[in-house]
Order: C-alpha cells, then structure tokens, then sequence
C-alpha cells in the first residue's frame, strides 16, 4: 500500500470550495492534473477521469465509482487498473471549515495492488500532480471570489 496525502488552505467556505471541485466541466480550463472529469458527484455513479499528459492531451482513462460525495465536505472515489487488485486506488477530497470562513483542502490517494512497488516514479510525480492540482483549485475558486466582489 502507499498513500498520497497532501493540503492547502483556500480563502473560501467549503461550499464555494465544493461548488468549484464538483462542476466537472470546468475543469479541462483550469485543472493540470486531470485532462476531463465526466459524470456526477453522487455515490454510486461511475465518472470518467482522464490523466493530463505533458501535452494538456488526455492520458491514461479510469473510470471510478463515487463512494461519497457529501456537498461542501467530501468527494471520495475508488477505481482500478483493468483489473481489482493489480493497482487500485481511493482518490479522496476532504473539506475542514477553518476560521475566517477558509477551508483546509486535504487532496490524497491511497494505492493497493500487486503492481504498486512498480509505480514508484509514477506515484512521486502523482503526488506533485496533487500539489499542483490543489493550487489550481485555490486559484480558481479565489479568483472567482474576487471577480464577483468587483
């Protein structure tokens, strides 16, 4: 097994947090990490992921089952590679209310399966992938804040 956990502290409420996180359409303009996510954030859906290439191209595809999606709280997902049990992950967004009306983001991932001793480059990159995608997170929802106070 190996887990990714990363945070960033947004200046914003978790439900503006959430709203951004959860428009799946939106994200092909601002995320660097996922090239497309299609489908809905409610439990039990099966969504569309595709990896962004060095590129901005789609890359590898997953197609993981939703196991929660709590508005302005958590978004959980859990996919796999071909098969259950080569390379499985839970993909994993939590949303801590801080004071102020800020929200602490905790981005991770835990990895289980045969092949994951052989994913450890990928797995590194993964977790700068998470890094940055957090910090395209913050910028967008902070930036759509400071437009609708303009």
């Amino acid at each position: 097994m190996r887990t990714i956990d990363t945070t960033i502290d947004i200046d914003a409420s978790p439900d503006q947090v959430w709203n951004v996180l959860v428009d799946f359409p939106s994200h092909a303009s601002w995320n660097p990490f996922f090239a497309a996510i299609e489908g809905e954030a409610t439990v039990g859906a099966t969504l569309r992921v595709a990896a962004r290439k060095d590129d901005g191209s789609e890359g590898v595809v997953f197609r993981p089952v939703v196991l929660d999606a709590d508005p302005g709280r958590r978004l959980r997902w859990q996919g796999k590679l071909l098969v259950r049990g080569l390379f499985d992950g839970t993909h994993d967004f939590r949303l801590e209310p801080l004071d102020g009306g800020r929200t602490r983001l905790h981005h991770g991932e835990e990895f289980r399966g045969l092949l994951v001793p052989l994913f450890g480059r990928i797995l590194r990159d993964t977790e700068i992938g998470f890094r940055d995608f957090n910090q395209a997170l913050a910028d967008r929802v902070e930036g759509r804040l400071a437009d609708c106070s303009s």
